[in-house]
């Protein structure tokens, strides 16, 4: 059943392949806890005892949620399919973890980092780099990379993408006369997301500079972005792109692919944007999980309130 289950959220959910392995991992390990297969020993006991044993090996409260949360989907599965009466999984208590509130990089760190980093998406760069007329040579391999990495973060931040969705950009995802990438999302769902004209003219530069490459494919469903031995980015490579250029910029604290879209939700934020704007253009898929990024705007939105309660704006006291 377990493989029939994880067909199901390949063909039928569509869920990422990362989050296959995943799904995969936590049936496997499950497996090898009750000795058995998943579907023959999913008891509200048992799952217990994979949740303590899963603690006491000091594993972290979120990731022994989302090992429950992998059983309670393969549990609905079963039930569905007349395998299991009912979801044993929802009795079990699952341990309580401190919510964490998003990574995110000030506009102004960003600013700098656009600023200082220009040099590796302009025209200039692309000059020197098809002067060499192949990446055979170190040089051009280098500034092939430089602009590259550069555009990895630009897209993640400018365009508030997933790593998954950065990976997944087609040729034919980059619409230049409307200025829209089309990403697919989550879920296999589509949306656009307008960019800026500075992250257009990079785009077009960087694919100019792509197709100057040997071997590399130009057909519409071909990657966007493609490592400079001309095959497709891979997760990997996007997180050592986005540590190498933070760290060169001096930004603190976590690195990664998520802080930078966090980052724009942030920002978008703070600048007036609307949730259910901001919902749009990350591709979330309820309100719910847009409401985090209001963290960084208490002060905000609390003189919005007082501004606006029939109450508190007829009051000297706004406490």
């Amino acid at each position: 059943m377990v493989n029939q289950y994880l067909k199901y959220i390949a063909e039928i959910k569509r869920y990422s392949p990362r989050t296959q392995e995943i799904y995969a991992d936590v049936l496997g390990r499950y497996r090898e806890f009750v000795g058995a297969a998943p579907e023959e020993a999913l008891t509200a006991q048992l799952v217990r005892s994979y949740e303590a044993d899963l603690m006491g090996k000091g594993m972290k409260p979120s990731t022994v949620h989302q090992h429950l949360s992998v059983l309670s989907g393969f549990a609905k599965f079963l039930v569905k399919r007349g395998v299991l009466e009912t979801n044993p999984v929802r009795v079990v208590r699952k341990p309580k973890s401190a919510k964490r509130l998003p990574v995110h990089y000030r506009a102004e760190e960003m600013g700098k980092y656009l600023e200082e980093s220009a040099w590796q998406g302009s025209a200039e760069n692309l000059e020197l780099l098809l002067s060499y007329g192949s990446l055979d040579d170190p040089a051009a391999k280098d500034l092939y990379g430089q602009r590259l990495r550069r555009l990895i973060v630009c897209i993640l931040y400018e365009a508030g993408l997933r790593r998954a969705e950065l990976i997944g950009l087609q040729r034919q995802s980059f619409d230049p006369s409307r200025k829209i990438l089309h990403v697919r999302g989550k879920g296999d769902k589509m949306r656009d997301i307008p960019i800026i004209s500075s992250l257009c003219e990079e785009i077009s530069l960087y694919l100019k500079a792509a197709n100057s490459m040997e071997s590399v494919e130009t057909a519409p469903a071909s990657p966007l972005l493609v490592t400079p031995r001309g095959a497709k980015l891979y997760p990997e490579y996007v997180d050592r792109a986005v540590k190498a250029e933070l760290e060169k910029a001096g930004i603190q604290g976590r690195k990664s692919p998520h802080a930078l879209r966090h980052s724009l939700a942030t920002s978008l934020l703070e600048d007036g944007a609307s949730l259910t704007s901001i919902k749009e253009v990350l591709g979330h898929s309820s309100l719910a999980a847009t409401q985090v990024y209001t963290h960084a705007t208490v002060e905000r939105l609390k003189t919005v309130y007082v501004n606006a309660h029939p109450r508190a704006k007829n009051s000297n006291n706004h406490d």
